[in-house]
């Protein structure tokens, strides 16, 4: 076979490319759309549901009308809360598990947590239980000591708050602040 009836043999051999089956491809799309908005509309339900759940939660506090002087302020994030001692067991109810901005103020009556966008709430002095730098809270996991975890006392429950400064270096003085002013109150019941 000589190099001209190779190349005419090859060019007689070749097939164009199959059409695209655009009604199989755009199922396909309409499919994986349907899909994702499922597993949306679940994960929306699984939230609300955990709300239901945590109903028996009180009402959160709101800071009274003269708080005192601020011995700390601090702008960063929030990160949500749980049940103490189990970093995944995020709260929801009342909007604790919502994420936001966040301006904490430490004064003589308590913990002043405003978060715009997001519902404040005020966690008063002798309802604060320990204060500590931690890696992490559902959902968010840190460097250590990367995360300020406040423990506080709500209903029948222990509630560990996240927080992260924009300054990480506040951190340890917010602990430490903290937790001498819970061994103050303490003391004093």
């Amino acid at each position: 076979m000589t190099p001209l009836q190779h190349l005419t043999y090859l060019a007689a051999e070749k097939k164009s490319a199959e059409v695209t089956d655009w009604a199989g491809r755009i199922g396909w799309l309409v499919g994986l759309a349907l899909f994702v908005a499922l597993v949306y509309w679940l994960m929306r339900e699984g939230w609300k549901w955990r709300g239901t759940l945590q109903g028996d939660l009180p009402e959160l506090p709101s800071a009274p009308d003269e708080p005192g002087e601020a011995r700390l302020t601090m702008s960063g994030r929030y990160h949500g809360s749980t049940t103490a001692g189990q970093w995944l067991d995020r709260i929801v109810a009342h909007g604790l598990g919502t994420r936001s901005r966040v301006e904490l103020t430490l004064t003589d009556a308590g913990l002043d947590v405003v978060r715009p966008g997001a519902t404040d709430f005020f966690v008063p002095a002798e309802q604060l239980r320990e204060a500590r730098l931690d890696k992490g809270i559902a959902g968010k996991v840190l460097t250590e000591g990367g995360m300020l975890v406040v423990t506080w006392a709500h209903g029948e429950r222990l509630i560990d708050s996240g927080f992260r400064s924009d300054r990480a270096a506040e951190h340890t003085e917010w602990a430490e602040t903290l937790n001498h002013m819970i061994n103050k109150t303490e003391g004093a019941r």
